[in-house]
C-alpha cells in the first residue's frame, strides 16, 4: 500500500484515474463559485438596471428647441404681420400663443401637430397657422400692440416659450392724403371763384362801357336839339 500523501499527488495528477475529477472537482470549487456568484450578480444588476434606462430613455424626451429670429416688430395699420418662429422636438408638440396689452391677456390660438387647431373667437378670421409654429396675423390694428407669447409643450410635458414684440403705429400718409385732397379741393373752390370775379369784372366793365357811350350819345344828341331850336 502507498502511502496517503503518495495517493493525494497521484490522484491530483493523473487526470485519467477512477475518481480523480470527482476529487478535482471538490478540491478545486470555491474559486469558481465565486467568480459564478459575482457575475450572476452582476448579472442580475443589469437585468434590473436595464429596463429602468429603456423606461427612462422612452418617458425622458430630448427636450423642446425654439427658435425665434425676429423679437422685435414694426408695423402699421392694417398690415400683415408673420410672428415667425422655428420649433423642434421628438414627439407630437402643442402650441400656443397668446398676446399680452395693457387691454389684458388674450388667447389667440392652439393647436396639435397634425390633429386639430382651435383658433380664439376674436382672431377667427385674421390667424393662419403654419406646422413650424408661426402665426400670421391679418390687417392689425392699434389694439394688437403688445407681447405675443408663444409656448411649445411636447407629449411628454416638456415645454419652452418664446416672446414677441409687435409695435403698430398709425398710418401717417393717410393724413397727409387728406390734406392733400383738402388742400386741392380749396384750390379748386378758389380758382373756380377767381374766375367768377373776373367774368363778374369784366360783364360790371362792359356794363360800364355800354352806359358810358349810351350817355355821350343822348348828350350829343341833346345837344344837337339845341343847336338847331337856336
Amino acid at each position: 500500500m502507498q502511502p496517503l500523501g503518495h495517493r493525494l499527488l497521484s490522484d491530483e495528477t493523473a487526470p485519467g484515474l477512477p475518481g480523480t475529477g470527482r476529487r478535482r472537482g471538490h478540491r478545486h470549487p470555491l474559486p469558481g463559485r465565486r467568480v459564478g456568484s459575482a457575475d450572476r450578480k452582476k448579472e442580475k444588476r443589469q437585468s434590473i438596471i436595464r429596463p429602468l434606462l429603456k423606461q427612462t430613455t422612452e418617458i425622458a424626451p430630448g427636450g423642446v428647441s425654439l427658435v425665434v429670429p425676429q423679437p422685435n416688430i414694426n408695423a402699421t395699420v392694417a398690415q400683415n404681420i408673420l410672428l415667425s418662429v422655428e420649433y423642434s422636438c421628438r414627439g407630437v408638440a402643442t402650441i400656443e400663443w397668446k398676446h399680452v396689452s395693457s387691454w389684458g391677456t388674450t388667447k389667440i390660438v392652439e393647436w396639435k401637430s397634425g390633429n386639430y387647431v382651435n383658433i380664439s373667437t376674436v382672431y377667427k378670421d385674421r390667424v393662419t397657422t403654419f406646422e413650424n409654429g408661426s402665426i400670421q396675423l391679418l390687417n392689425v390694428g392699434m389694439r394688437d400692440a403688445g407681447y405675443y407669447f408663444i409656448t411649445v409643450t411636447e407629449e411628454y410635458g416638456t415645454n419652452t416659450y418664446g416672446t414677441i414684440i409687435v409695435n403698430v403705429y398709425e398710418i401717417i400718409y393717410e393724413d397727409l392724403h387728406f390734406v392733400a385732397v383738402l388742400f386741392a379741393f380749396l384750390a379748386a373752390v378758389s380758382a373756380i371763384l377767381i374766375c367768377f370775379m373776373w367774368l363778374c369784372n369784366k360783364s360790371l366793365h362792359l356794363f360800364q362801357k355800354k352806359t358810358a357811350h349810351k350817355l355821350t350819345a343822348s348828350t350829343t344828341e341833346e345837344i344837337e336839339l339845341e343847336t338847331i331850336e337856336c
